[in-house]
Parts: structure tokens; sequence; C-alpha cells
């Protein structure tokens, strides 16, 4: 096992898990692959073995490990009761468990056999279809994991910032290495967007041949793995085409934060000549598109958000948008240079109000938009996410569709570099870079 103090911290995670710990519901801890799941849960056992559990309370299974791979759903059921330890509670751990055919079953029984408190992982949205609901419907609670936010990248990779006094005595924030040499905050942002959140990336450094490597691994297996392979293993034949499902995530990475229809996404990619080499003669069907689509969104490689009609009160059935789970993964695919920088950093704020437990839609008020709206139980707010507020004409395009909204719910613009003016007819101009850290 992997002693507590190598594994880096994921508080936000781990204290949700500790919150449903002896709690009869089945934790499944879903994301995509490398986004840090079986850290998580090697951190769920460091926290029980300083709790008092034994380690024999405790049973790890691993799916992707040769140990365990082949096994059928009856096998890991026995494996796990020969480890029960009489009048003892039991914790399992079943890691990629998706990999095992009728593993539900195998699931379901435990849970309703065995004294046991159960963590599973799953790296696809199918783990949590309507057949594994019907096994436990009600008796799971999901936990959706993301890469790393900007400032578990700063930890993770040894940065902390600290306040230090300026010229003209007011408090100015640095980031500081290992080694005590400063760095400008801007500077720190800019390696996470060219780098992103991805865990490995830190027993790595920041290097761009050996990030590459990483994502690119990490990519294969998505795409090989949860999209390919699991097609085939469902018996399903709708995604059979690597070419094209690697060019639909080429047009997906590239429009992030762009209006797009399934429709459109055939016919841009024969339109543009991306297609040609398949000697298709026309646009594959809206029908194939979808699928293709739905199967990176199973994945988490991308997610999907709709639009909010705020006037009407109601959601749009046309024209979503998709944003990328990690910067990182769309430098990989695309180039590391700066490009289209704006839905980039848009990409980083719709991730990090998911992190914080929102609702995230798209505003709609008349001809215009809001880029999200963010909503929980008790709590609602209208954020626009522009790179600068320094010229008239891009404030009053951030600033116009705020001023529409009539109700008294909290408005903000997120920016790099928001001016001087905190605040303008009560909408909030907040500095991006800072929003982020009050995570």
């Amino acid at each position: 096992m992997i002693e507590s103090h190598q594994l880096k911290r994921r508080d936000r995670y781990l204290n949700k898990l500790i919150g449903f710990q002896d709690t009869e519901p089945v934790k499944v801890i879903i994301g995509i692959r490398r986004c840090g799941k079986s850290s998580l849960l090697k951190l769920m056992i460091a926290h029980l073995t300083e709790s008092g559990m034994q380690p024999e309370q405790i049973v790890e299974m691993n799916f992707e490990s040769n140990d365990f791979r082949k096994m059928t759903s009856d096998a890991v059921y026995a494996y796990v009761k020969n480890k029960v330890i009489s009048g003892k509670r039991m914790y399992l751990f079943l890691d990629e468990i998706q990999r095992i055919d009728g593993w539900e079953d195998a699931v379901n029984a435990l849970r309703v056999d065995l004294d046991c408190d159960i963590y599973v992982t799953g790296s696809n949205a199918y783990l949590l279809s309507s057949e594994y609901s019907t096994y436990l419907s009600g008796r799971c609670v999901e936990i959706k994991m993301l890469p790393l936010s900007f400032s578990e990248f700063l930890s993770f990779h040894g940065f902390e910032v600290k306040e230090t006094k300026s010229v003209l005595g007011g408090v100015h924030k640095r980031v500081f290495d290992k080694n005590g040499e400063q760095y400008e905050l801007r500077e720190a942002f800019e390696a996470f967007m060219r780098f992103g959140g991805m865990p490995g990336i830190a027993d790595i450094g920041l290097n761009q041949e050996k990030a590459r490597s990483l994502l690119d691994g990490i990519y294969s297996t998505v795409v090989v793995r949860d999209i390919l392979e699991r097609e085939k293993r469902r018996g399903q034949k709708r995604i059979t085409d690597p070419i094209l499902l690697r060019k639909i995530i080429m047009f997906l990475a590239d429009n992030i934060g762009s209006n797009v229809s399934i429709a459109s996404i055939g016919n841009t990619l024969m339109n543009e000549g991306l297609l040609e080499d398949d000697k298709r003669e026309s646009a594959p069907s809206a029908h194939t598109v979808q699928a293709y689509v739905n199967a990176l969104l199973e994945s988490y490689f991308f997610y999907e958000i709709k639009r909010f009609d705020i006037k009407g009160k109601e959601y749009l059935r046309t024209l979503g948008k998709y944003y990328i789970v990690d910067v990182g993964l769309r430098n990989y695919l695309l180039g590391f240079r700066n490009r289209d920088s704006g839905h980039a950093i848009e990409n980083v704020v719709y991730f990090e109000l998911l992190r914080r437990g929102y609702d995230v839609a798209i505003g709609k008020i008349d001809n215009m938009e809001v880029d999200f709206i963010a909503t929980t139980a008790d709590e609602k707010k209208y954020i626009q996410v522009t790179e600068s507020m320094g010229s008239e004409d891009v404030r009053k395009r951030e600033l116009t569709p705020l001023r529409k909204i009539r109700d008294n719910y909290e408005k903000i613009v997120l920016s790099l570099e928001p001016g001087l003016d905190r605040s303008y007819e009560g909408i909030k101009s907040e500095s991006l870079i800072e929003w982020l850290l009050a995570d």
C-alpha cells in the first residue's frame, strides 16, 4: 500500500468520502482516467487506518491489475467473501470495476450479504447507467472527480502563494517554489493554462515533451479502453471508426465554448475536407455523430452545457456548448501554443464552478448571452468571463447582457485584467486568478 505521506491531498473529495463513511450507500467515484480516483481511494484507506481500522478489514481490488482484470463477477464476490473477518465491518475498495462484466451483481450481493462499506471507481458514465441504477436505485452516492484546480495545481507542483508588501505599502501576492524562487501569479497561471491539471504531470515536472507523452497515454487509454473497447464489450456497433472519432474530438477541442449543434459537426467536418480521407460522399448522419459525442461525454472527456432562456425561464434545445475536461489535453491535441485564450479561460471557469458544486448553464437574454448561470439550492450567480476589462468596447459587450437581467442575484465579470473599477452599477469586476485562488 502507498503510504499516506507520499500521497498529495485532495481534501475537497476526501472530505466528501469521509462524510459518507459507514453510511449505507455505495460510494461511486467517477471521472476521466488518471484524474486521481485511485489515489483518492488510497487517501481514504490511509484515513481509515489512521482512525484505527485493522488492515485486515480493508479489501483493495484494482481491476486494471492482472491479478483481477480477468475475474468474473462471481469470482469478485468469492474473493471478497473469503477475506471477511467475522464480527468486523469490512471496507471494500473496488477500482475501475466497470471492466468486470456483471459487476453490478457482485456489488449488490456484497452490499446485501455482508457488513461492509463499499467504495467503487469508474471512468465511464455507463457505470451509472440505467442497468446500474436498477440494481442500486437510491443506494449509491455519486462523487464526480475532476483534474486539479488551479490552487491544487500550485500545491501539487510545490508552489506556495504568499503575500508580500509592495513599495507603496500595499499587499502583493507572489508564488514561491520549494527553493524560494519568486514568480508572478500570472506566470503560474500561464503554466496551468499550458500544462493543465492532470495530477501525473506533477510527478514528471513542467516539461513539455514529458507532459505530451503523459497526455498522449491518457488520450489513448480513454479512446481505446473507455470508448472503442467498451462498445465492443457491450456488443454495440455504433462507434467503429477511430478516424471519425478522433476528428470529432479535434473539432470539439477546437470549438470549446462555441455554440454548436450535432448536425453542424458532421457538416463542418465535410465542408472543411476533414472526412475526405474516408472517401465519404456525404456527411455522417446526425445519429452517428450523436453516438460518438455521447461516448465522449460518457468517458468524461467533454462536458456539455445547455442554454437557458433567462426571460422565458426554460432550457433551450438548440446550440449547446462543449468544454474539454482539461486544458492540458486540449493543448496536447491542438498544439502547445496560445490559441483562443478567451474560450480557454472560460473552460477553466466552467470546471471550477462544477468543483464548487454549482449547476451551470449558459444564459440567453434577448439576442445576447451570459457566459454562465451558476446555481445551487440557495444561491444563483451570473458570470461573464473575459481576458481584459481595459477597453470601453469590451466593458460594453460584457456588461450589457448582465444589465438586462432584472433580478437581484449576484452578477460578476471575471477577467485576467479587471481594471481599476471594482464595480459597475452593482456588477462586480474581479480578478479571475484571485477568484480561482479563493477556492
